[in-house]
């Protein structure tokens, strides 16, 4: 008898149902997993989490109250937990978006969570065909739009980078190295001064300024390469080092 209450398919506790879950699982565990590649701080768990949550609750927005339906002065809109789901979730989404130096970051990350949500209710809610498109269309935007969108720089996102350079102090080098990053058309988001410790072997040029490290941190559309190279040739730049991947000059 508990069994038969618990495996209940006609009171929404059957295969279809963990179908639907299973679904969710599969497809918010993709997207999860797409985004743990790209080492977003939602990765595999939050969105597996998210989209069987999702799911879920519209198992229970449709099959939860089947036990109070037709009993007297009752009334049920399954849309309310729906409604409510959306709103919930924008808390989760909020709580990745974050500003930095009128910067802000976290907001595709964001979406995806909002998106993942709304593909665990299409599988909760039976609509197993929009849930797989649209998880397939993720993929699309995320990863097809990068190398559309890179063939017009208008619409390009801006790209980070730190660099650090040492040069000759007391020359002037550090506004001429400004001045090559806004030209570049990078906006240089941190500026971090320090005096380099005496090398041995320096050049006599050196004993009477000494030499100085600054740590740049640059957003822009421009291409770093390029901003590397025209920064190891300003006179009295000693080295220029790129740690994202652009090297040393």
């Amino acid at each position: 008898m508990i069994a038969s209450a618990v495996w209940n398919p006609s009171g929404g506790q059957g295969l279809r149902q963990l179908a639907e879950l299973g679904l969710a699982l599969v497809l918010s565990t993709l997207i999860g997993l797409e985004r743990a590649v790209q080492q977003k701080s939602a990765g595999l768990r939050t969105h597996t989490l998210v989209g069987v949550g999702a799911a879920l609750f519209m198992e229970v927005s449709q099959h939860g109250f089947n036990n109070v339906l037709g009993m007297q002065h009752v009334a049920l809109d399954p849309s309310r937990v729906a409604a409510q789901i959306v709103t919930g979730i924008g808390f989760i989404g909020g709580g990745l978006i974050f500003v930095r130096r009128d910067a802000v970051k976290g907001l595709t990350t964001a979406a995806t969570i909002w998106l993942t949500a709304a593909i665990g209710m299409a599988c909760g809610g039976g609509l197993a065909l929009l849930a797989v498109a649209v998880t397939a269309g993720h993929f699309l935007i995320i990863r097809g739009y990068p190398l559309i969108t890179r063939h017009f720089p208008a619409v390009t996102a801006p790209e980070q980078a730190d660099l650090q350079l040492t040069y000759r102090a007391g020359r002037g080098v550090l506004t001429r190295i400004l001045e090559h990053c806004t030209g570049a058309g990078f906006r240089v988001m941190d500026v971090r001064v320090e005096h380099a410790p005496w090398r041995e072997g320096a050049e006599e040029a050196e004993r009477g300024t000494g030499t100085t490290e600054v740590q740049l941190s640059i957003e822009g559309t421009g291409s770093i390469h390029h901003l590397v190279t025209r920064l190891a040739e300003v006179d009295g730049v000693i080295s220029v080092w790129s740690p994202t991947g652009n090297g040393a000059y």
